[in-house]
């Protein structure tokens, strides 16, 4: 899906504007709504005097006579106001807040030509960002006195009930080198795509914000809007804590956390990467920081999600996840996990996604974690576009391999939503027919000569019979969970369960080991959440074929094959 051509005036970004996006369908319009729970102005959005601010959210579509919208939802990051009869709404506001519209269900914002981000915000930061902060890249010029009103222009779209999201996460170039393997590597799978619009949740860079504007403008090529949260390689490193973290983001992206919709589905981008100050020890003075929502986030969820019905799907975006199999560190989990459960407990449609680890894993979660309801809360930690940030030797196309550390080949996923259902779909940059599986057979009896000496034969589906009794079939089946059932069929036997296992990938370890010197120095194989594995039966000399069928928690198979050849 491509921008509307037609474009809408420049008085109308420049004055306040909206953004391209999709839409969020809500409960009929009452009164001006205001939102629970809000503290001080000032605690809430930063320092001066609090004001108010008002304006008009309205149709500037062909037709539309730019009227006011009534029933859409305008929030300043934590209080949250429905639109009157004539469009207009009123908020709480200090200086340094961001004002948004929460685009409502069958309508569009601007986008910015030629990068398609949506401009659904106002910045109301008088003094701009300040210049003792002395931040390497440009943080926010200042704005001004706040205008008379602020106002979002909106144009109607046809939603369908039924569509695809495209979802980055992690592409993290560091160089302009590597912005060219998203150019080449990852960009390719998704011409002619037809989904509505994309999503990356975060590390869009990896520390040199100045590339921003080029990985935007090749992003922008693939034709859809495209809605960015910041990761913790997003980050103003010299602010001293959260509240400047997110300076050049915000010039470029817009707020750090808001909120849209799409046709029967709502989508809550939040900002989890808590900002703790520099770090002198840490690689580019890269600072500390912990996985964590601030109390305003939580209000804005909390005053957001009353005007949400429970019949709508909420699809939650986060950078750092709400748990991970690695570890549970701060910086590597949601610490406050629960608190964010509590307010989706009771719903019955309700998924989060995130990214940060480079790992692909699937996350059920339920009481104990926060979370009441029928079901437990599925949260989706997703693929690398970047893998293992960009490592390994280079393919016939100059593109490094990439594979992630659980073993996963670098790439993207397809979030399909179908009224309040969902479901996701794995896409590899490089697997040929966007292969799904990898199978390795095992041998116990391996060493470090054949490694070195003849690359790939430790995994290779090619044994002596003598060490057929020791061997062990592996699968990686790249997304899968805690719901996916696996099976190995030999030639014309019957299928076997094979066994889930939490374990390092041998495969990316052999291929890791075999490519030291074009590896980035912290990347290592970790434990994989998605390896199933079964020992080979007795077997006779011969040549096998091996069918693997891995059937997910969406009730999709995937399948892979080999041939296994048994030496006498």
């Amino acid at each position: 899906m491509t921008a509307d051509k037609d474009g809408f005036s420049r008085r109308d970004v420049i004055r306040g504007a909206a953004a391209s996006g999709a839409a969020l369908v809500l409960a009929p319009a009452t009164a001006d709504a205001q939102g629970s729970g809000a503290p001080a102005a000032a605690d809430a959005h930063g320092s001066g005097t609090p004001a108010s601010v008002t304006g008009r959210v309205f149709d500037d579509g062909e037709g539309g006579g730019r009227r006011g919208i009534p029933g859409v939802l305008v929030s300043n990051g934590r209080e949250v106001a429905v639109t009157d009869a004539d469009g207009r709404y009123t908020l709480p506001v200090a200086d340094e807040t961001v004002v948004f519209v929460v685009k409502p269900a069958g309508y569009m914002t601007p986008v910015e030509p030629g990068t398609l981000l949506p401009r659904f915000f106002y910045i109301h930061q008088p003094r701009g960002t300040p210049a003792a902060l002395d931040l390497a890249y440009p943080g926010i010029a200042p704005t001004g006195p706040l205008p008379a009103s602020v106002d979002f222009p909106l144009r109607r779209q046809d939603e369908p009930a039924s569509f695809d999201v495209v979802v980055f996460t992690d592409p993290q170039p560091e160089t302009d080198v590597e912005i060219d393997f998203v150019r080449d590597d990852v960009l390719p799978a998704l011409r002619g795509t037809q989904a509505r619009f994309g999503l990356s949740l975060g590390d869009e860079m990896f520390d040199d914000l100045s590339l921003y504007d080029r990985y935007n403008r090749i992003v922008g090529t693939v034709g859809l809007p495209w809605y960015n949260i910041g990761g913790n390689h997003d980050l103003n490193y010299e602010a001293p804590d959260r509240r400047y973290a997110r300076e050049t983001f915000k010039r470029v992206y817009g707020p750090a956390y808001y909120a849209f919709a799409y046709a029967d589905a709502v989508f809550v981008m939040l900002d989890d990467v808590d900002y703790l100050g520099a770090d002198k020890a840490s690689p580019r003075g890269a600072g500390r920081y912990q996985g964590r929502l601030d109390p305003a986030q939580l209000d804005f969820v909390r005053n957001l999600l009353a005007h949400v019905p429970d019949d709508k799907l909420v699809v939650v975006t986060l950078h750092i996840p709400l748990r991970t199999y690695l570890d549970d560190k701060p910086d590597e989990n949601l610490v406050n996990r629960a608190d964010l459960l509590k307010l989706l407990s009771g719903r019955p449609h309700t998924f989060s996604m995130s990214g940060h680890t480079h790992t692909t894993e699937h996350h059920y979660l339920g009481a104990e974690d926060g979370f009441d309801g029928e079901a437990p809360h599925h949260h989706h930690v997703l693929t690398a576009v970047s893998g293992s940030w960009w490592s390994g030797p280079f393919d016939h196309r100059g593109v490094a391999v990439a594979d992630s550390r659980d073993g996963t080949p670098n790439g993207f996923h397809i979030l399909s939503v179908d009224g309040n259902r969902y479901s996701t779909r794995f896409v590899p940059a490089k697997e040929p027919d966007e292969r799904q599986i990898r199978v390795s057979v095992l041998s116990q009896f391996h060493d470090e000569m054949r490694r070195d000496y003849r690359p790939g034969a430790l995994l290779q589906p090619r044994l002596p019979a003598r060490e057929v009794h020791a061997a062990t079939v592996v699968a990686n089946v790249f997304d899968g969970g805690p719901k996916t059932a696996v099976t190995l069929r030999i030639g014309d036997g019957d299928p076997l369960p094979m066994a889930r296992r939490v374990a390092p990938d041998p495969f990316v370890a052999e291929v890791y080991a075999r490519n030291e010197a074009t590896k980035k120095p912290w990347v290592q194989p970790v434990p994989c959440s998605h390896l199933w594995t079964a020992r080979l039966p007795a077997l006779r000399p011969g040549t096998y074929p091996v069918l693997v069928e891995a059937v997910n928690e969406y009730g999709r198979t995937v399948s892979a094959r080999l041939a296994l050849e048994i030496e006498g």
